[in-house]
């Protein structure tokens, strides 16, 4: 169950780093719904990167026991932030409005 939570977090995580990134970055001219899917996708893939680099163990098959660890957390909020959006940014040079 652990694991489907840190998916969760990933995801909401990355769709607003892409909607951030949708923002600032004003080359990616893309509608709300494809921003959103590519920060979700980009929030997971960003997300788990960071987890395995810190060694965040996040199921008991890792180490942990059970409750909330508040660093992995953190680590999958920052994660996925950055990863929905740099690949918001990346989609959005591709299929952008020019």
């Amino acid at each position: 169950m652990e694991g489907i939570v840190a998916i969760i977090v990933q995801a909401v995580a990355g769709m607003v780093g892409g909607g951030v990134a949708g923002q600032v970055v004003k080359t990616v001219g893309m509608a709300v719904l494809p921003r959103l899917i590519a920060g979700a996708v980009g929030g997971v893939a960003g997300g788990s990167l960071i987890g395995a680099l810190l060694g965040g163990a996040t199921d008991a098959a890792a180490g942990t026991t059970g409750g909330m660890d508040m660093g992995a957390l953190i680590g999958q909020v920052l994660g996925g932030a950055a990863g929905g959006g740099v690949l918001t940014a990346i989609v959005g040079q591709f299929i952008g409005k020019k």
